[in-house]
């Protein structure tokens, strides 16, 4: 199976858009994922009309149709005992842990110093329990693994250098409050390829027998402005550094017109995706143009063998030498 013929849009995209809102609102978009008690559960991002964003829990019985918003925001910003989310907070990606029967909430505080990487904690999507900044400014994109891996926690961030383009780094703790050995993950290419801007992750980790799937945003810059779109990656199971195989190609870009005109043409913006096993389905989430969620489906199997056949890296990890 070729890589652009992996994922299928829902005909009745977009899922849910501002129109659908209990409160005004300008934009939603770039959705966290989960499954709760049978049911989706989406983290949305929700722009507001000042231009600050927070976000709203909405459920759905079968993850297409039928959500049900609360009718007031979820998770909102609170600057007077967290300054860092003085300007909102953005794009959470919701992961499952087990081992501590709570799912963990990745997502970007835009402090006055620029975005950062912020973590909380939830078991029901109502009560919040924040651990705080996790990398400093500016740094986003950033998703927790599900488990342990060799005794510490894994975060796959992004990182903004002053200068150059913009890559994914993963980095460990032992407590999920302090963070260290920082490791360059997945680098953007150079020159006329489709993600030489820019890359960042999309949904947090899926694990497979196979690797660690990875979804990731890439970005081109253009004569016309930015175009986000969307390749894979498999990582080592028990050593997340290795990267097993990456696509060439792009797997998604903007193509439907809710994705190539809104708030930010030109942007398809995964944060969230659920794999019910019983049936292979892979949905994935995702913000279309800063303006509306969207999903896509796929087997998993497909994808896993897609990203199988796609070439290997010239180095297993970029701690080795060339």
């Amino acid at each position: 199976m070729e890589g652009a013929t992996l994922f299928t849009r829902f005909p009745g995209n977009p899922i849910i858009t501002v129109q659908d809102f209990p409160y005004a609102a300008n934009t939603v978009f770039n959705p966290g994922a989960t499954h709760i008690d049978g049911d989706t559960v989406l983290l949305l991002r929700v722009e507001d009309r000042r231009g600050l964003s927070h976000l709203t829990v909405a459920r759905s019985t079968d993850g297409i149709h039928g959500w049900w918003i609360d009718p007031q925001p979820t998770f909102a910003s609170d600057p007077g005992r967290h300054p860092e989310e003085v300007w909102g907070i953005e794009d959470p990606r919701v992961t499952w842990i087990p081992e501590r029967e709570e799912y963990g909430i990745a997502y970007t505080a835009f402090s006055r110093r620029g975005p950062l990487v912020s973590l909380a904690m939830t078991r029901d999507f109502r009560k919040f329990i924040r651990l705080g900044p996790a990398m400093p400014p500016e740094d986003k994109d950033a998703a927790l693994f599900p488990r342990r891996i060799k005794g510490r926690w894994a975060l796959i961030h992004r990182p903004t250098p002053r200068v150059g383009p913009s890559h994914v780094w993963v980095s460990y703790s032992p407590d999920l409050r302090h963070w260290g050995d920082h490791s360059l993950l997945l680098h953007a290419r150079e020159g006329a390829w489709w993600d030489a801007g820019k890359i960042g992750l999309g949904p947090p980790p899926l694990e497979t027998p196979e690797g660690w799937l990875i979804l990731y945003h890439g970005v081109q810059y253009t004569a016309s402005g930015a175009i986000y779109r969307v390749g894979l990656a498999l990582l080592d199971l028990e050593d997340p550094r290795i990267v097993l195989h990456r696509s060439d190609e792009w797997v998604m870009g903007p193509a439907e017109p809710y994705e190539q005109a809104g708030d930010v043409a030109g942007v398809v913006f995964p944060c969230g995706w659920v794999h019910d096993p019983a049936t292979d389905e892979l949905r994935v989430y995702y913000g279309a143009a800063d303006s509306s969620v969207a999903v896509a489906t796929a087997l998993l199997s497909n994808v896993v063998t897609y990203v199988r056949s796609c070439p290997k890296p010239d180095r297993r990890r970029f701690s080795d030498r060339p």
